[in-house]
C-alpha cells in the first residue's frame, strides 16, 4: 500500500529557487483541498520524493512530472480526509524501518552509509523526512486495501488465462523455464487482485473528486495542476 523540476524554468524558477545569496525562499499556496492547504513549498518536497522513488535525476523532471506530483498531492489529500472516519491502524516504526530498508536495497550506491547519505542529499531529503513518508504511504495503502480488497473477486479461469496468455510467454521470451499453474496460482491472484485495486481506486478518487472543493491557483494550473 509513487517518485521532476528545474527543466521548466521561467516563473516556477523564480519562485522555488533563492535569486541570490541572502534571498529568502518564496512560499506560496498553489492548490486548496476542501479548504486544506497545498503550499509550493509541498509539491517540491512532493516533487523530490517522486524522483528520489522513481531514481530520477531531479534535474530531469518534466512539466509533466510536476503536474503528477500535485495529482498525487491532491488524491493524498482527499484519501487523508477518509481515513480520519477508519479505523487503519498506523504503521509501527519497526514497519516504517523494514519498509525504508527495503527501498534503501534499490540503490547500489547506497549499500554503505556515506553512499546513502550522499543520495538522500542529492534529492534534499533527511532519512526523518523520508521516514515521514513511508509512513504516510503505508497508512494510505492499508486504508485502500481495507476498503477495496474485499469487493474484489478473481476467478480461477482469469488465473489460468493470465497464466497460458502472459505469464508463460513472456517466460518463453526471456528464455525461463516453464513453471506449474499450482506453484504460482497464488502470485497470479495476488497479481490480478491489486491490478482490480488499483482500477477502483481510480473510480474512487474520481468520485472523491467530483465531491469535493479543489481549486488550483494560477501558477499551479499553469504547470499542469488540475482543479475544479
Amino acid at each position: 500500500m509513487g517518485r521532476k523540476i528545474f527543466t521548466i524554468v521561467g516563473t516556477l524558477a523564480l519562485l522555488t529557487t533563492t535569486f541570490a545569496a541572502g534571498a529568502e525562499l518564496i512560499d506560496r499556496i498553489v492548490a486548496t483541498v476542501n479548504g486544506h492547504i497545498i503550499l509550493l513549498s509541498d509539491w517540491e518536497d512532493s516533487l523530490r520524493y517522486e524522483a528520489f522513488s522513481s531514481g530520477r535525476p531531479l534535474d530531469r523532471m518534466t512539466a509533466a512530472d510536476r503536474k503528477s506530483a500535485l495529482d498525487h498531492l491532491i488524491d493524498q489529500e482527499l484519501l487523508r480526509e477518509q481515513l480520519k472516519d477508519s479505523d487503519v491502524l498506523h504503521p509501527s516504526s519497526e514497519e516504517v524501518a523494514q519498509r525504508v530498508a527495503e527501498i534503501r536495497k534499490q540503490f547500489p550506491e547506497a549499500e554503505t552509509e556515506l553512499g546513502w547519505r550522499k543520495l538522500l542529499d542529492s534529492y534534499r531529503l533527511s532519512e526523518e523526512n523520508l521516514k515521514s513518508r513511508v509512513a504516510a504511504e503505508l497508512d494510505l495503502m492499508r486504508l485502500v486495501d481495507a476498503r477495496l480488497r474485499p469487493s474484489v473477486t478473481v476467478d480461477f479461469k482469469s488465473i489460468e488465462s493470465y497464466y497460458s496468455e502472459e505469464l508463460l510467454p513472456q517466460l518463453r521470451q526471456s528464455g525461463g523455464q516453464n513453471v506449474p499453474l499450482a506453484d504460482v496460482t497464488a502470485k497470479i491472484k495476488e497479481l490480478l487482485t491489486q491490478k482490480k485495486i488499483s482500477q477502483l481506486l481510480t473510480a474512487w478518487l474520481q468520485d472523491l473528486r467530483a465531491g469535493s472543493e479543489i481549486r488550483a491557483e494560477p501558477l499551479a494550473a499553469a504547470s499542469g495542476g488540475r482543479s475544479q
